[in-house]
């Protein structure tokens, strides 16, 4: 795969446009394993083939890939200008397409979460609203909409509840979560995320027994989620703090790593 992709870049726009998004899932893969050298070498390969390819959808897919390594290494300004350059590219133009407004949208999140992770609240709750507004113009014009477009209200509200915990809001991050409907949301992988970021919540809120609960859906949703080096962290928390918890030693042996021999 990464081979052909190489060699696709090179053959012109529509070749990098395609190789752009195999660097970009190779980038996200490498997250979900903890792999954060590797995600931020594919993430400047999807960034150097977007913008080969010109198009302002794949450029947002690249800075968001972007932005999750840059955070890791302690660099969320690098992320937040990578991110507003390609909100800014998205809104460029006067009739945005359902498709643009999604891509701007789920920018617009990655960059509220990016600077709530920064501790910079006014420009969370900035670009957690533009997200909100352009969600809700999307719902308003139904036929726009994208069939496989990630953006909605409880899209919005998910983030939410990983933006004010990471700023310490708790109570308005557990008050956001009490209002998901993860049901609503377009993937198992996006159901898993919410039941995480609640787990997060909950633990920052002492109440490990909930928290260890939202865990559990996260195995449901997606099983290799719970196995997810983050994920297994919240697990040990749990463990460390509450290890009388009924059923836990039996989920912290099935979430355990395996290491192929």
């Amino acid at each position: 795969m990464v081979t052909r992709a190489s060699e696709s870049e090179r053959t012109g726009p529509v070749g990098a446009s395609r190789a752009a998004w195999v660097w970009v899932l190779a980038s996200q893969l490498a997250v979900k394993e903890g792999d954060v050298d590797t995600a931020a070498s594919f993430a400047v390969r999807a960034g150097t083939a977007a913008r080969r390819s010109g198009h302002p959808v794949i450029l947002a897919a690249a800075a968001r890939a972007a932005a999750t390594p840059l955070r890791r290494t302690g660099r969320p300004d690098c992320a937040l200008q990578l991110l507003q350059e390609a909100h800014d590219e998205l809104n460029a133009g006067t009739r945005p397409s359902a498709v643009i407004l999604n891509a701007s949208g789920m920018v617009a999140l990655t960059a509220a979460y990016t600077a709530a992770q920064a501790r910079m609240p006014s420009a969370a709750e900035q670009f957690a609203c533009l997200a909100e507004q352009t969600a809700a113009r999307l719902l308003h014009d139904r036929g726009r909409v994208p069939a496989d477009g990630e953006l909605s209200p409880t899209q919005c509200m998910l983030y939410r509840v990983g933006i004010h915990q990471k700023l310490g809001d708790i109570d308005r991050a557990l008050a956001y979560a009490a209002g998901l409907e993860p049901a609503v949301l377009p993937t198992p992988e996006r159901r898993a995320r919410a039941a995480t970021d609640t787990a997060r919540a909950l633990l920052a809120a002492d109440d490990v027994p909930s928290a260890f609960g939202q865990l559990q859906l996260v195995e449901r949703a997606a099983p290799l989620e719970a196995r997810r080096p983050s994920v297994r962290a919240l697990t040990a928390e749990v463990a460390a703090r509450r290890p009388d918890l009924q059923g836990l030693t039996a989920f912290a042996r099935r979430t355990a790593l395996r290491v192929a021999l």
